[in-house]
């Protein structure tokens, strides 16, 4: 079997039921339909309160984007030798059988991965009784992330009179401050490790270190890595928005004539013109 040594310890006094099988993904990509997995790491909380550990890599059979490596650090060369997912799924589907599921957001990314993968070699991975614990919606749920939060964290004041339009705007002004004072100077990095900027005492630094890879303000199109236009969505998500409108000139009329919003089509035919311009 391709795991690693399983190994025992004790951990903290969770009540349970039946096992919880606490796990992580490393994937090709963020696309649950064509991303694949090239490794798992498993952490089984027993009623015992011993926890079995097993982690693997897996060969995605499909290349592993830079963008991607760079971000786990796994590449090309270290899955080539390993298993694919077919070779290990019942293996998997074994350890995982009559555990509920726990993870960091898994709700919206490792499960449906992990189903997707199991279904893929026609395994069927029952959810029905499987209980599923996400602690990034519990961390959202407990930790608030709303204004009034901010302006407790950053100024350690409350913030009375809140959804009131002057009193939010005059806690956001004291929030911004704060954060300028605060970050001053440290270096601030995106998902990719790459470093965006500095924080510094003025508005142009903190321009350029919030401003998004969006193109139109709704998030339809974005920069890829190399900066170049893209689909943000549908079935040409990272596609190229001047190579799609080459190949397939009636997708721009399906998106002028659709329900997007103006700016979105405004962000295109600013595109498309400047494609025929050249």
């Amino acid at each position: 079997m391709p795991f690693l040594k399983g190994v025992t310890t004790k951990t903290m006094a969770l009540q349970l039921k039946k096992p919880l099988a606490v796990f992580d993904l490393e994937t090709t990509g963020t696309d649950i339909v064509e991303d694949r997995i090239i490794e798992i790491s498993i952490a089984k909380l027993l009623p015992n309160r011993s926890v079995e550990t097993k982690t693997m890599l897996i060969n995605p059979e499909i290349p592993i984007p830079r963008a991607s490596s760079l971000i786990h650090g796994i590449y090309d060369e270290d899955v080539k030798d390993a298993p694919t997912f077919k070779q290990v799924a019942k293996d998997l589907k074994k350890f995982f059988d009559g555990c509920d599921l726990g993870g960091f957001s898994i709700i919206k990314f490792d499960v449906p991965i992990l189903v997707e993968e199991f279904l893929r070699v026609e395994i069927d991975f029952d959810l029905k009784h499987k209980q599923l614990v996400d602690s990034q919606r519990i961390f959202h749920l407990m930790e608030k992330r709303t204004l009034s939060a901010a302006y407790k964290f950053y100024c350690n004041k409350s913030l009375d009179n809140a959804h009131s339009a002057e009193a939010d705007t005059l806690a956001t002004l004291e929030i911004i401050q704060s954060q300028a004072a605060r970050y001053q100077g440290e270096s601030v990095f995106d998902n990719l490790g790459k470093e965006l900027g500095k924080v510094e005492n003025n508005v142009a630094s903190l321009a350029d270190i919030t401003k998004t890879k969006m193109v139109d303000l709704a998030g339809r199109f974005a920069l890829n890595t190399e900066n170049v236009e893209v689909f943000n969505f549908g079935k040409y998500r990272g596609k190229p928005i001047v190579e799609i409108l080459q190949k397939e000139p009636q997708y721009y009329n399906w998106i002028m004539n659709g329900k997007f919003p103006r700016d979105t089509k405004r962000k295109l035919t600013e595109i498309k013109l400047r494609l025929f311009n050249r």
